[in-house]
């Protein structure tokens, strides 16, 4: 399971949270319970996700030269994450998230990027170049854009898989799409890259239907509780998500990719990991926290006969 090698390029953080009745409105002040550190950030958090669902996990970005950045280094290894291709930037600190989550278990999070705004496309040609066994690209969108185009092209151009998950929302450089092998939006952000609004499976192949034809291959829409929808190679799939309750939606896309990655690597199709990531990602909502969050393999096998 782990010799078709994952490589992720993006961000890594350290997650500050804070669990309250309701996230504030402007102006407001709220008075939180629960706080606890957690490391985050959306590469790091899917890289580690492929490592416990049984993938091999190379991590490419940008940390300080700081206690958190340590603490992240140190939290890789004990992952079973390879970070060979992280760098240190001495001029700045390594990035944090601010989170807020409600009762709902519904987040708002604001994000300092510190060194992962840093990282060059230097650094991953570096990175990738060191590693050119590697067979697939998850990426995402809390590095610099230029960042996140070099890598999809370099790692194009050597034959990897590339999947994007343009996360958070961004309006993407449009020569980008044709670089993309498969790219996972979810409602909000399938709705800015195809302008249709997501009401529900329908608008949200109409959706899909629309990205396709901005040149991306394949597309994954992520709808929540509602599942997934899938658009490839002109075939349109629902897979629907476990019912679970949902205590905290941190990290859940995250999961949903990392799983994905691993499931293609293994070499099942499409739609078989989707439906893998569904589960994963099922369970992590039933969890607090971000890589606190992220179930093992076995947890997510047993999940499918339950």
């Amino acid at each position: 399971m782990r010799d078709r090698k994952i490589l992720v390029v993006g961000s890594i953080n350290m997650d500050m949270v804070v669990k309250t009745d309701h996230i504030p409105k402007p102006g407001e002040t709220v008075l939180g319970g629960e706080f606890f550190m957690n490391p985050g950030g959306k590469g790091a958090n899917q890289a580690v996700a492929v490592a416990r669902l049984g993938g091999h996990a190379t991590f490419i970005g940008k940390i300080g030269d700081d206690i958190f950045g340590k603490q992240s280094a140190q939290l890789f290894d004990q992952e079973g994450v390879d970070i060979t291709g992280v760098f240190s930037d001495p001029g700045a600190p390594s990035g944090i998230a601010m989170i807020t989550v409600d009762q709902a278990g519904e987040n708002s999070i604001v994000v300092a990027p510190g060194a992962n705004a840093n990282l060059q496309p230097e650094n991953v040609a570096e990175a990738l170049d060191k590693h050119s066994d590697g067979t697939i690209l998850l990426i995402q969108l809390e590095i610099p854009m230029e960042t996140v185009e070099f890598a999809a092209r370099y790692a194009r151009e050597r034959g990897l898989m590339v999947v994007l998950n343009p996360a958070p929302a961004n309006n993407l450089i449009p020569e980008l799409f044709h670089l993309i092998d498969v790219i996972t939006p979810n409602e909000n952000e399938a709705e800015m890259l195809s302008g249709i609004e997501i009401k529900d499976i329908a608008s949200a192949r109409e959706a899909a239907e629309n990205i396709i034809r901005q040149g991306v291959k394949s597309v994954i829409i992520t709808l929540g509780k509602r599942g997934a929808v899938v658009m490839d190679n002109g075939a349109f799939h629902h897979i629907p998500a476990p019912e679970v309750e949902t205590v905290d939606t941190t990290a859940a896309g995250d999961v949903f990719n990392g799983a994905l990655v691993t499931a293609l690597a293994e070499g099942k199709t499409l739609v078989e990991a989707v439906s893998f990531a569904c589960r994963a990602a099922a369970i992590a909502v039933t969890r607090f926290g971000a890589q606190s969050s992220i179930p093992y393999r076995n947890e997510v096998l047993l999940h499918a006969v339950k």
